[in-house]
């Protein structure tokens, strides 16, 4: 399980307009990647329907504006990698490591942790962040409706 780095692409507002949407495959429908090469060659690749989905799903994504990434299953993570997909600074992921809060371990002197635990805790902090604009908003709008 060694670390890869995350790469997040996005697409500019000028070439996200050149690409058209990707209409939706039906059953049955084949799914191919057509490759041009410098010399002129053409060069096709079937893709098996889980592909597809892979690389619709990524498309999806690139053509609303998103910044993505693939990233492995079994991937691990440096705590600059986890910061990236958690959205908070590096020290603080190395922070909720300490604590306990993402499960890690050493390669050497560096640090570890595994795609599916840190996308574990987003979750978690993405749900707590629910709640607390939830609780928000109740409380706005319990000061607009009782003057508290």
């Amino acid at each position: 399980m060694a670390s890869h780095v995350v790469k997040f692409a996005g697409l500019s507002d000028r070439d996200r307009k050149k690409v058209a949407n990707l209409p939706k495959l039906a059953a049955g429908d084949r799914f191919e990647l057509h490759v041009r090469r410098q010399d002129g060659r053409d060069q096709v690749m079937p893709l098996p329907p889980v592909a597809a989905d892979a690389v619709e799903t990524l498309i999806e994504g690139l053509l609303r504006g998103e910044r993505v990434a693939v990233l492995t299953e079994d991937q691990e993570l440096s705590p600059t990698e986890a910061s990236e997909i958690l959205g908070l600074s590096r020290p603080l992921v190395v922070l909720r490591m300490d604590r306990g809060d993402l499960p890690f371990r050493y390669v050497g002197k560096h640090r570890r942790a595994a795609l599916k635990d840190v996308l574990a805790l987003k979750a978690k902090l993405d749900t707590r962040q629910k709640v607390m604009d939830a609780l928000a908003e109740d409380t706005e709008d319990l000061i607009g409706t009782h003057g508290l």
